[in-house]
């Protein structure tokens, strides 16, 4: 099967025009996006797809696991989204509920914690878990440019947790592992948002002569994170030169579509080109595509080439998507839920047999598959399973949410022997977590519903009496 980044490509009708997506990836469908419009939308083939209509694990197993406050603040949650009309009440709600109560019985389900000591306690009851490592994500961001927040502390805020969380908690594995292969990386998130004032601004016009200024803090600051990222990479590696895939890894977060598109991917390249080199076994830094983008595929294929030309890897974290609900332009976006399904599935079947095939010499380096579907982790669990230790299985990476889809991370680490899986774990200032929290119900709110409602509440009463 061609790879994504084939130069072969064919051109297809799309919501915005003619796009070009990768030959032999794709066969077309119409879809609707409303009552007159139809448009013709591109549908990646399934050529090694898991077993279709698997049901997702009943949350039991996990809940056993669990302590009576926790169960407790589970079976809050479960009520809060029982239904659309009552979920979308408690999101309007949720500003005004008082701090202490979000700490109480929401926060520790959710986040990591408001120190490093907190989220270094949280990393360890997630190893007890089998989950090995985070991706830790300081919550302080300021998409519109109204906090006035204090740049230069993030960033050192965000490079302390990297030697203060991050590193004690993957050392004193490396130290006892049979496999350090078997230990996936410690990531760092970076937001563009949480990195330069007026981030919106600066990335809209991130190619434009007068902004270079700006751009360039902004280039300026996730460097400085990622360049203490490749030091330590360089530093470790001299030490475990066994060692097959990053031990940390810088991570730029995902923004809008419009953002995404005038700014994101260029910054991605930069950081990229600089800390991504072939000449280097490890990669330091991944980027963000959102599959559910009528033209992700065409776009990271076009990424794809360009790393071949320009002699660096790419580092792929790739997510359905977190702006569903607040994309203004909704051409943009796959019309239907299959039709992100089968692009996602296909983007990442197509990167998991390019790391094998080429373990350290693939131009993809590296792929977190951030995901909640359990058919797509299956997926990407079955694609590896029959894999020896080798570069390209080293590389690949399965991440949820905290606090979300724990019944498919349980179910993958108890069931099919996966250690390959890390959370991602918000953390800092209270008041910051719970704005992360209001926009995770927000951007994921039905997400969270189908995780939730009725059914958990079922199963949070059940285990808690038989506790």
């Amino acid at each position: 099967m061609l790879s994504l980044g084939s130069r072969a490509a064919i051109r297809t009708a799309g919501r915005n025009g003619v796009r070009s997506v990768p030959m032999g990836l794709t066969h077309r469908f119409v879809s609707q996006t409303n009552a007159t419009k139809s448009t013709l939308a591109t549908q990646p083939t399934i050529h090694d797809a898991a077993p279709a209509h698997l049901t997702t694990p009943a949350p039991d197993a996990h809940l056993k696991t669990l302590s009576k406050s926790e169960l407790f603040s589970l079976g809050m949650i479960g009520m809060c989204t029982i239904n659309k009309p009552i979920l979308d009440l408690v999101i309007k709600l949720f500003p005004f509920v008082p701090l202490f109560m979000v700490k109480i019985f929401i926060s520790p389900l959710y986040c990591g914690g408001d120190t490093p000591a907190e989220v270094v306690e949280t990393g360890k009851r997630l190893q007890e878990r089998g989950i090995n490592n985070m991706m830790l994500s300081l919550t302080i961001e300021d998409a519109e440019g109204t906090k006035n927040i204090d740049i230069n502390h993030i960033v050192s805020e965000t490079i302390s947790s990297v030697h203060t969380i991050l590193k004690p908690l993957l050392l004193e594995q490396l130290e006892t592992a049979e496999d350090i292969n078997s230990i996936p990386p410690g990531y760092i998130a970076l937001k563009p948002s949480a990195l330069v004032a007026n981030p919106a601004k600066v990335l809209l016009n991130f190619g434009k002569p007068e902004w270079k200024a700006q751009r360039d803090d902004l280039v300026s600051n996730c460097s400085r994170i990622t360049q203490e990222v490749f030091n330590l990479n360089q530093e470790l590696l001299a030490k475990y030169p066994e060692r097959k895939s990053p031990f940390f890894v810088s991570t730029i977060d995902a923004e809008k579509y419009d953002l995404q598109k005038a700014g994101v991917y260029e910054l991605q390249r930069i950081l990229f080109s600089k800390f991504n080199p072939v000449s280097s076994p490890l990669i330091s830094c991944v980027g963000t595509w959102q599959l559910y983008l009528a033209d992700s595929a065409a776009d990271l294929a076009r990424d794809y080439e360009r790393a071949k030309k320009e002699g660096y890897k790419l580092g792929l974290k790739l997510v359905r998507g977190a702006y569903i609900h607040s994309e203004p332009n909704r051409d943009v976006i796959y019309a239907t839920r299959e039709g992100t399904d089968a692009n996602y599935n296909s983007v990442m079947t197509s990167a998991i047999k390019d790391l094998l095939a080429n373990g350290e010499k693939s131009y993809y380096g590296h792929l977190v598959v951030a995901s909640h579907n359990y058919e797509s982790q299956m997926l990407a669990t079955k694609l590896l399973q029959s894999q020896e230790n080798c570069a390209g299985k080293a590389n690949v990476t399965l991440a949820q949410l905290l606090g979300m889809s724990d019944n498919v991370t349980h179910d993958l680490l108890t069931h099919h022997n996966a250690k390959n899986i890390i959370k991602y774990v918000p953390w800092g200032p209270p008041v910051e977590t719970k704005d992360y929290l209001l926009r995770r119900l927000q951007e994921n709110g039905d997400a969270v519903r189908a995780d939730n409602g009725l059914p958990l509440i079922k199963a949070v009463l059940k285990t808690a009496l038989h506790l």
